[in-house]
């Protein structure tokens, strides 16, 4: 099997926010786009990242002890930039795909931000490409005829 490299299955361009957008923006922007990963971005570099997991727990969080009007003012005003994950861990799109595997198993993380060297965002590697990669090479592999 070929080696597949990280630019081969990512998904890009990265949909990516900034520190400043709030909690409420970030929910809308991922379920618009059916992602549950959003990188964070400032000046055209990787600065974090938030998850749909980061967002509910906020959410959790800020409903503890509070009112209904309590908890949309405080999410109102919650940003990415609060809740966001700082120690990023990346890969670059010639990365082989194995590497990023081996990354999110490691670490225990369902998505990486794909950067180049400069630190621009270009896209994302999460759990489901992943699976849609392997979904595919299994098919293929069934597809192809038995040697008698």
């Amino acid at each position: 099997m070929e080696k597949t490299r990280v630019r081969d299955i990512m998904t890009s361009p990265a949909i990516a926010v900034t520190p400043n957008t709030t909690a409420p923006a970030a929910n809308a922007l991922m379920k618009q786009h059916c992602i549950r990963h959003l990188p964070v971005v400032e000046n055209g570099r990787l600065v974090g990242i938030v998850s749909q997991g980061d967002l509910r727990q906020a959410s959790i969080t800020a409903a503890i002890n509070s009112d209904s009007y309590e908890l949309h003012f405080m999410l109102d005003r919650l940003t990415v930039g609060k809740i966001m994950t700082r120690k990023v861990f990346t890969v670059t799109p010639e990365a082989f795909i194995v590497h990023a595997a081996e990354l999110m198993t490691e670490k225990k993380i369902a998505g990486l931000p794909v950067v180049e060297k400069d630190g621009s965002v270009v896209g994302v590697i999460t759990e489901s490409d992943l699976l849609k990669m392997l979904v595919t090479k299994l098919r293929q592999a069934e597809e192809q005829p038995t040697a008698v």
